[in-house]
């Protein structure tokens, strides 16, 4: 019997003729599928790795086997380190900054850069969100952006950080031409940002009861670097993203290890004539 002869009698065996544009032919397999399927296989690199923090709750050592498995006493450990609670990382670009700073300290906000940070400080305040902590990155552009925001937030905590300083994480791909650090700047940056990659983005501690809210401001090639890592995608896609001066990024780490993007870069706060990105 020929193919289409085949296809004809599933056809006429589920209603009519016309059901004939819903099946096409993969002769491969020889296999009839379905048109709204696409037989696409994922590449080994686009699985997910829920141990990508080592904290998943089934890999976690314990004190009286190696590995927790599936007996009555290591389904205890395991019911102990699962996470219950939420971690939210809101991440926070400086404002518009003085590029003609030689030093850091010269590095100053401009007046508009302040009006942005006050306008994000404005937005966070609004969001009415339960923040527990305020870490900035030791610039002094992401040092004055956080003490702006803290006006409309004085109540929360602040610590400072040089992980989150900005640099050089990985050559991008697709190669920048404006854009090409000494290949020395990407070796000692790149282990500094994924550090502050590794100290900031986990799961909530088992302890932890509440969702938290904490509010990292730092700088763009830091953040666009954590946003691929914590997404698993591949880190060399950092500079592919572009990012608003005081924008807000939003990353929520599940109790199940699940990393969610809520918004990237979102100026939807700022007027239009103070937008700048550089």
């Amino acid at each position: 019997m020929s193919i289409y002869s085949k296809l004809k009698s599933v056809c006429i065996g589920v209603g009519t003729i016309s059901t004939l544009t819903g099946f096409y032919y993969f002769n491969e397999k020889n296999k009839v599928y379905t048109s709204w399927t696409s037989n696409y296989e994922p590449s080994p690199c686009a699985k997910w790795d829920d141990n990508w923090d080592h904290r998943a709750p089934e890999y976690i050592r314990s004190r009286k086997t190696s590995l927790a498995h599936k007996d009555d006493n290591n389904n205890i450990n395991v019911e102990k380190n699962t996470p219950k609670a939420c971690r939210n990382l809101i991440l926070i670009r400086h404002g518009q900054y003085n590029l003609d700073g030689v030093t850091d300290k010269e590095r100053q906000l401009t007046k508009l850069g302040r009006l942005q940070a006050e306008y994000t400080g404005k937005r966070l305040k609004e969001l009415n969100l339960p923040y527990d902590s305020m870490i900035k990155s030791t610039m002094m552009r992401a040092q004055e952006t956080g003490s702006i925001i803290s006006t409309f937030l004085p109540d929360i905590p602040v610590s400072h950080c040089d992980l989150l300083r900005e640099g050089a994480p990985i050559p991008p791909e697709p190669p920048l031409g404006t854009y090409r650090p000494e290949s020395q700047k990407f070796f000692e940056d790149g282990a500094r940002i994924e550090a502050a990659f590794r100290k900031y983005f986990h799961r909530a501690d088992p302890k932890q009861e509440k969702d938290s809210y904490t509010i990292i401001v730092c700088h763009a090639n830091v953040i666009r670097y954590l946003v691929c890592r914590a997404l698993q995608f591949p880190a060399e896609a950092w500079l592919r993203m572009s990012l608003y001066h005081a924008s807000i990024t939003w990353i929520s780490i599940t109790p199940s290890g699940r990393c969610v993007l809520r918004v990237l870069g979102d100026a939807g706060h700022i007027p239009t004539n103070a937008l700048t990105t550089s």
